[in-house]
């Protein structure tokens, strides 16, 4: 099996919900769920490795509180190199919905401290060399994004396959932010956007039309992903070529993080060998389960519990 590891946002999630309709100034609700859990791109993505039994590293950064010490606990030897800013953790409160959907409140706290420097505390070149690299929460930690260059002349030069979720810029698709993800995209293997990000980056309403136009500038060979929630996932391969799945009908619970938890599965399947179709089945299959089950579960992959030595 081929190494895996992202570099990202890890925070704290406090889920509580659902909600509907959004309350009155100055009043009180009672809401039937609550959950303090690990959350940010990078921490869904590895709580996903970890719970399908993938072996992974994990670069991020820690505030210097409570939460800090319970975010490395969370990730037990993972965490151990993880670098303690001055700053507090950030903490995202997400208010769901009932038909899934939800509302979120972040506070900046440690992640805009994440620093390149950071990262290379924690991943090692040659361990990694020919492996997948999941790089995301990019405009939440604008200290090594502005760094990424760096990153990628360093993943060229151990052929470490970089894969780039950006997430949703906090200001938007703004002219400057677009140009600077196409930038990014240039020297990335894999895209892993969702619907609505695809299209609206590419400017064009048809989502595989997008794909390709957004493939069109990027390294050859290089894999663009669209991940459509219930409507499943499409693929445009190394080759071209179109390639779909579809996700499993369920009733939804909680839909945060489903993007994160696909990002795992899908870049599992490929590091154990798997054929893009395969990767993208596996990537919904593994979404599906965690975004209708509470408490959260993965299940299973097939070959999931294959480890590097």
């Amino acid at each position: 099996m081929r190494p895996l590891a992202v570099i990202g946002n890890v925070n704290v999630d406090l889920i509580m919900g659902p909600v509907a309709p959004w309350p009155q100034s100055g009043t009180e609700i009672i809401v039937e769920h609550d959950e303090l859990r690990v959350g940010g791109a990078a921490g869904n993505a590895a709580l996903a490795w970890q719970a399908l039994g993938v072996d992974f590293d994990i670069a991020s950064n820690i505030g210097a509180d409570q939460f800090g010490l319970w975010l490395r606990g969370a990730f037990a030897g993972y965490a151990d190199k993880w670098p303690t800013c001055r700053e507090g953790t950030t903490i995202s409160v997400g208010i769901t919905h009932p038909d899934g959907e939800r509302t979120f409140f972040t506070t900046l706290g440690h992640l805009p401290r994440f620093s390149l420097a950071d990262a290379f505390c924690v991943l090692d070149g040659d361990r990694l060399a020919g492996g997948y690299l999941l790089l995301c929460g990019s405009f939440l930690t604008p200290l090594i994004a502005r760094e990424y260059d760096a990153l990628f002349d360093w993943a060229d030069r151990h052929d470490i396959s970089v894969a780039l979720d950006t997430g949703w810029p906090p200001e938007g698709w703004t002219v400057a932010n677009k140009a600077i993800t196409r930038h990014w995209l240039s020297r990335c293997r894999i895209a892993l956007f969702n619907e609505i990000e695809t299209t609206t980056l590419a400017g064009i309403g048809d989502p595989v039309e997008a794909a390709r136009e957004i493939r069109s500038a990027m390294i050859e060979g290089a894999t663009v992903v669209v991940k459509r929630g219930p409507q499943g996932a499409q693929a445009v391969g190394s080759d071209g070529k179109l390639f779909s799945t579809s996700a499993p009908a369920v009733d939804v619970v909680d839909t945060i993080g489903a993007g994160d938890v696909f990002n795992a599965a899908f870049l599992a399947g490929l590091a154990q060998g798997k054929t893009l179709a395969a990767s993208l089945a596996d990537g919904s299959q593994v979404a599906s389960r965690a975004i209708s089950t509470l408490p959260r579960s993965y299940g299973e992959v097939p070959d999931a519990a294959a480890r590097r030595a």
